[in-house]
């Protein structure tokens, strides 16, 4: 039986609704049917620019997207700021929602949000692309097999670029009435998901947020870090910034094993990503060579990851409206663990680098 293709409307023309429409055109199970912008000319020129279906619909305003009773879903790359208003609406609407992240300002501001797509009847997803890359299921076989990674110990997440001036100066992550927590909610956001995903989604008992986190002039996030404590003695520390070289390191070190990957929010290539592993890991006699050396596992995709993220979501919801199914409770969760761990390091930030236990 074939797909049901699933009919997407975007709600606002951020760069990175680029991305994401370019991945609804390769999903075998998706299609845009509409997009919504602020201004009508800004909805058509990126209609124009980006391919979108000659059938799809342009609209002047992000309401004419949702009240459109040929959208099944939307994607919604708005600010932070913004997302409580139009997730919730999206919801009522009954549109299945697909959020950029970080999903919201708060983990309480996040429940709302949930509580609107619970009681729709919608599913849920945020915008974390490399969770769909088949490297990850690789990587998880990896890190799940106690005979070659044992026990996980510690976890080290690094995600950086170095913005230009422009972006230091314009962007909305770095205007506080728009996406207030800055790196911290960019980048950090994927750093905090590898270490919660290399814990098996685990939450910590306590964060502490390093000191030395660089403040722009109207006091948003630039660059940070923190440490992540659990009660069986598992160790995590992250540094997200928007001040240094592109760099998207992580490392998880268990009893008997090593994983290593340096590319794990955006893979080096499109069509294929690798990651290298070692188990019981030595040096030769002298101390002059490591026996044996880790190993490089590579893991090829006929889709990118956005796409597959897609394909996911639009398999999802027609598990909805044609199966008659349940949402998913799994991607909403693993969203919300995010955000209490996120909103845990500022508020250690806040409080001057104390502890800050994470909330439920």
């Amino acid at each position: 039986m074939a797909e049901t293709i699933i009919r997407f409307g975007i709600i606002g023309c951020a760069e990175i609704a680029r991305k994401l429409s370019r991945a609804v055109a390769l999903a075998p199970n998706a299609t845009v049917t509409a997009i919504g912008s602020r201004s009508l000319d800004k909805a058509s020129l990126f209609a124009s620019a980006n391919n979108l279906p000659p059938d799809a619909k342009i609209y002047g305003s992000y309401e004419a997207v949702l009240d459109d009773p040929d959208v099944d879903a939307v994607y919604v790359p708005l600010p932070t700021g913004l997302h409580v208003r139009w997730a919730i609406l999206a919801a009522q609407k009954k549109k299945h929602l697909l959020l950029e992240k970080p999903v919201a300002l708060s983990a309480a501001e996040f429940d709302t949000i949930i509580e609107a797509c619970e009681s729709n009847g919608v599913q849920f997803m945020d915008g974390t692309m490399w969770m769909h890359h088949p490297r990850t299921a690789k990587m998880r076989e990896f890190l799940s097999d106690k005979q070659h990674f044992g026990e996980l110990k510690s976890l080290h997440s690094c995600f950086t670029f170095a913005a230009d001036h422009d972006f230091l100066e314009n962007d909305i992550r770095v205007k506080p009435d728009l996406d207030a927590h800055g790196a911290l909610g960019d980048a950090g956001w994927y750093c905090i998901r590898s270490v919660l995903w290399a814990a098996d989604y685990e939450l910590p008992k306590t964060i502490l947020a390093l000191r030395g986190p660089v403040f722009n002039e109207v006091g948003v996030i630039m660059s940070c870090g923190a440490s992540l404590y659990w009660e069986d003695g598992k160790v995590a520390t992250f540094h997200c910034s928007f001040l240094s070289n592109l760099t998207m390191d992580m490392t998880a070190v268990g009893t008997k094993g090593t994983l290593h990957l340096h590319d794990f929010v955006v893979p080096f290539q499109e069509k294929e990503a690798s990651f290298s592993a070692g188990s019981e890991l030595a040096f030769n006699e002298l101390a002059t060579a490591w026996v044996p050396q880790p190993s490089k596992h590579t893991i090829g995709t006929d889709l990118p990851q956005e796409a597959l993220m897609v394909r996911e979501f639009a398999r999802l919801v027609e598990n909805i409206k044609v199966k008659g199914l349940k949402p998913e409770k799994k991607w909403p969760t693993i969203s919300r663990k995010t955000q209490l761990v996120l909103d845990a390091v500022k508020a250690s930030i806040e409080r001057g680098f104390e502890p800050v236990e994470v909330g439920k």
